[in-house]
């Protein structure tokens, strides 16, 4: 497996988890970030979970 989920350090809003999963799938990170907005239910308990779990990213240059 090439690719690790892990928090974005250049696409981030609050604390990059959804840029990191938008970098992961390679989609649109406001896609997202529209679907833990719209999406029913402990979207807000997923992303401090996502949060706390996630490994940062080296930082970028950019």
């Amino acid at each position: 497996m090439k690719n690790k989920l892990k928090k974005s350090s250049k696409d981030k809003s609050i604390s990059g988890v959804c840029g990191g999963i938008a970098e992961y799938f390679n989609i649109s990170s406001l896609a997202v970030r529209l679907i833990f907005i719209l999406l029913p239910g402990a979207n807000i308990l997923i992303y401090l979970i996502l949060t706390n779990t996630m490994d940062d990213s080296p930082p970028s240059l950019y």
